[in-house]
């Protein structure tokens, strides 16, 4: 069944590969970007079953703009894809306190933009799903990512606590953790690389930005066969709350598991019930 699904961040990366998807599997697609003139380009050129309209995640103002031209094109959205986001990297120390609020804002406040100028449409249609990438990063904290994991971490439990909010209405909510993919995340485009400005960091910071820039075009996961289990999601009457994608992001949500298990029963054995005994109170 053909659907209509606005993606952000469509100008490259994973949002490129999800909109090329779903206009090839059929779909209404509403592709986003800061510069729609490449998104339009990335695309392949202007098509029947495509609106390309700007949106910069950080301005309610064009999300607003952005939802208001999907319902005058296509009569509806069916399916959000909180896509956009960017990565400052870096040690605490050596991340401006500027950077880290441009982290939260871009990968936290933007897709909360975003869901808050879709979900009145969807409210009005009682149906709707919305979808937001996180990472792997926002289950479990990471070196070198502690701005990054900042931020997935809002986003996880936004999006957790969002579900109760919209189920009576039938909006569905899923949120997305993948690990490595070849996203385009680490290229220069979308990271910010810190410069070694602390003695104490200064190894570990020249040695970790290569070894991160290394990795970039090198990571194990597939975008478009991502992109596609997406819109199988998305196609789907009873999604799931979440989707763990790759076999390194299942492998460290479940050792993220058992500690958390494992620490729970040290925690019961250290305190156990710490509520107020009536007998000594």
């Amino acid at each position: 069944m053909s659907k209509v699904i606005l993606v952000t961040g469509a100008g490259r990366g994973l949002g490129t590969d999800i909109a090329r998807e779903a206009l090839a599997a059929g779909h209404q697609v509403v592709a986003t970007g800061r510069r729609p003139e490449e998104v339009e380009k990335a695309l392949g050129g202007p098509q029947e079953d495509l609106l390309v309209t700007k949106l910069d995640v950080t301005s309610l103002e064009d999300a607003e703009a952005a939802a208001q031209a999907a319902v005058d094109r296509f009569g509806r959205i069916d399916v959000l894809i909180n896509n956009a986001g960017n990565f400052f990297a870096g040690y605490f120390e050596e991340i401006t306190p500027a950077q880290m609020r441009q982290q939260i804002e871009t990968n936290l406040f933007g897709p909360m933009n975003v869901t808050r100028a879709v979900l009145p449409i969807l409210r009005k249609q009682r149906a709707g799903h919305v979808i937001t990438l996180s990472s792997s990063a926002g289950l479990i904290g990471q070196e070198f990512c502690v701005a990054y994991a900042a931020s997935k971490f809002g986003v996880e439990g936004w999006m957790e606590s969002l579900r109760y909010d919209v189920e009576p209405y039938g909006i569905r909510t899923t949120v997305v953790e993948p690990g490595f993919f070849r996203t385009e995340l680490l290229v220069d485009a979308s990271t910010t690389w810190p410069e070694p400005i602390i003695d104490d960091y200064a190894e570990r910071t020249t040695a970790t930005v290569a070894a991160w820039k290394s990795m970039s075009g090198r990571q194990s996961g597939d975008p478009v066969k991502l992109a596609k289990a997406l819109l199988t999601i998305a196609g789907q009457a009873e999604p799931p709350l979440r989707f763990v994608a790759g076999a390194d992001a299942i492998e460290g949500v479940e050792a993220k598991a058992r500690q958390l298990l494992a620490q729970a029963q040290a925690s019961r054995e250290l305190g156990g019930d710490l509520a107020y005994d009536d007998a000594t109170a």
